[in-house]
């Protein structure tokens, strides 16, 4: 298994709300020597620091989360997971959506906490496996 493969159900990615993206990784470079790939004024990927890929990310918001980052774990079958996810007595918060580079879903534990869960997996390419 190589470094930069993703896990199944594992932490994989956090993303910071912050509402002035220059000002987030100005910030963040400056105490923490990160380095960003930029998406757009709403989006930049925080740089793994040894490897290849991104480790988070920072996305602008006006409302700051209560509970601080959003903790993003993978998957290997989105819709296996959205399920556990319900039986289990998760809150979804946002039903499963298409980004650049896969797809995810968002939700609240029990406690009122939010995390997504994401995947590069298409739903047919999960069918085939």
């Amino acid at each position: 298994m190589s470094e930069n493969a993703n896990i199944h159900h594992e932490i994989n990615y956090i993303e910071i709300s912050a509402n002035d993206i220059p000002e987030a990784k100005r910030f963040y470079g400056s105490a923490f020597g990160w380095r960003f790939n930029d998406y757009g004024p709403d989006y930049v990927g925080i740089r793994k620091q040894q490897s290849d890929g991104e480790c988070g990310g920072i996305c602008r918001s006006e409302q700051m989360s209560v509970g601080g980052p959003l903790v993003i774990l993978y998957s290997l079958d989105l819709e296996a997971s959205f399920s556990s996810v319900q039986k289990a007595g998760g809150t979804i918060t946002q039903e499963i959506f298409s980004f650049p580079g896969g797809r995810r879903f968002q939700f609240r534990d029990p406690s009122g906490n939010e995390l997504a869960v994401w995947s590069d997996q298409s739903p047919a390419a999960v069918r085939d496996t």
